[in-house]
């Protein structure tokens, strides 16, 4: 069974940085797409960044562009944030397409993802 397991949150001033961690244990797919997501109270999911495990391309929300990076290396997806900001705060999830192939769009639509990770806190105080 695939399982994603988030670390690296915690608090942090703002103006700092934080990297997350979505280790992907027990997936046996040759391709997938790896998605950041976050969530505040009261607020709707938004999605943060995606990556395509097989060739490695990334796309970025607005929020995110110019201040986070998203990487990986083998089985572990990062997420490297910069520059943070009070409205940065919230739980962040990552999650796995598995129908995702290198080559094609990837989806930034959280029902297309079908794994997702137990979420890891994110708090920027100002």
């Amino acid at each position: 069974e695939v399982q994603l397991v988030e670390s690296g949150g915690g608090l942090v001033q703002a103006g700092g940085s934080l990297r997350l961690s979505c280790a992907v244990h027990g997936s046996t797919f040759d391709d997938y797409a790896i998605g950041w997501w976050r969530q505040a109270p009261g607020k709707e999911r938004e999605g943060v960044s995606w990556i395509s495990y097989g060739d490695g391309k990334a796309i970025y929300a607005n929020s995110a562009k110019g201040r986070f990076t998203i990487s990986s290396d083998r089985d572990t997806v990062f997420l490297q944030m910069n520059s943070l900001k009070p409205e940065d705060t919230a739980v962040y999830y990552c999650a796995l397409d598995q129908f995702h192939r290198s080559g094609f769009s990837m989806s930034t639509v959280h029902t297309r993802y079908d794994y997702w990770g137990q979420g890891t806190q994110v708090t920027v105080s100002s």
